[in-house]
């Protein structure tokens, strides 16, 4: 049958448009969408590694220049389960560097036994809480529980994992409970006020669609849209954006290429075969889109 034939040539017309289709999203659509400027992020990650594999366009795209953001990353463990610990934390430094931070010391690596890189261990939730009260509100354990002043912090937007982890690692799940732990500490005894630290967590997609690179961008703008992503902003249109959503570009300095850069050139130990699949096939080396948590007693 003659459409057999043609079977080859459509496919071969759909591996061409589909990267021209992502690029044309990538480089214009993303221009209206909601951003944050001028803002002390905190990226919070559980080892060196994450930052590159999972969030890499939310650090691309928050660390341009004209943004005005300042953004730092705090790892709570060295991943030292093989052994590494010290390699790793130098080589996220670098990719930390690669992926446009500002300095070096704008990373932090957190090596306490409490945090030990483990596929089985679950980080205590207050611990990691009294870990960033003590980084971020270190007024916190001074201020009466019922005072009436704003709560106060020294950053302004913290990114981590969602409930799931997407790789349902229970040590990035532990972040996303130990985030809103630290969250709730700012709001304790300020009931009906605001957050000053906006906690934006990493959607975990399905199996399917974590392995499906650009192919992702069409279910990710449809769940975007459904949820009202579009809009992006908070229902009073002055607090920070309801969800944000950065898509890499396939060429360029802020793009694909320099993500895979800093996992390969900079995470040089963690180069075993299935990470060569992971950059190339993960819907998360080119499209991240983080979700505002909301929180019982803001207004």
């Amino acid at each position: 049958m003659v459409w057999l034939w043609l079977l080859p040539i459509a496919g071969a017309l759909v591996a061409a448009l589909l990267p021209l289709l992502y690029t044309y999203i990538a480089t214009t659509y993303q221009d209206t969408l909601p951003r944050i400027h001028n803002k002390r992020i905190c990226l919070l990650i559980a080892h060196p590694d994450d930052e590159a594999m999972f969030f890499a366009p939310t650090v691309l795209a928050l660390t341009r220049p004209e943004t005005g953001n300042h953004v730092k990353i705090l790892c709570l463990s060295s991943g030292n389960a093989n052994g590494l610990g010290e390699t790793r934390k130098k080589e996220l430094v670098k990719s930390g560097m690669t992926l446009g931070l500002r300095q070096e010391d704008d990373v932090f690596v957190v090596d306490s036994p409490d945090f030990q890189d483990s596929m089985t261990a679950t980080w205590d939730a207050q611990k990691i809480s009294s870990l960033l009260c003590s980084a971020f509100a270190p007024h916190l354990g001074q201020r009466s529980p019922t005072a009436s002043s704003r709560p106060t912090a020294n950053i302004d937007v913290l990114i981590t994992f969602d409930a799931a982890g997407v790789s349902s690692h229970p040590n990035h799940i532990s972040l996303h409970a130990g985030a809103r732990a630290f969250i709730a500490a700012l709001l304790r005894g300020n009931e009906g006020r605001p957050s000053p630290v906006a906690l934006y967590t990493l959607h975990t997609v399905s199996f399917l669609r974590k392995y499906t690179a650009i192919l992702d961008i069409f279910p990710t703008l449809a769940a975007w849209a459904v949820a009202g992503g579009s809009a992006g902003l908070s229902p009073d249109k002055s607090g920070p954006p309801r969800s944000l959503l950065f898509l890499n570009p396939l060429t360029g300095a802020e793009g694909l290429p320099t993500a895979w850069r800093a996992m390969i050139s900079a995470h040089k130990s963690q180069m075993v075969w299935f990470r060569w699949g992971w950059i190339t096939l993960s819907r998360y080396m080119v499209m991240n889109d983080l979700w505002l948590e909301r929180f019982e007693g803001e207004s």
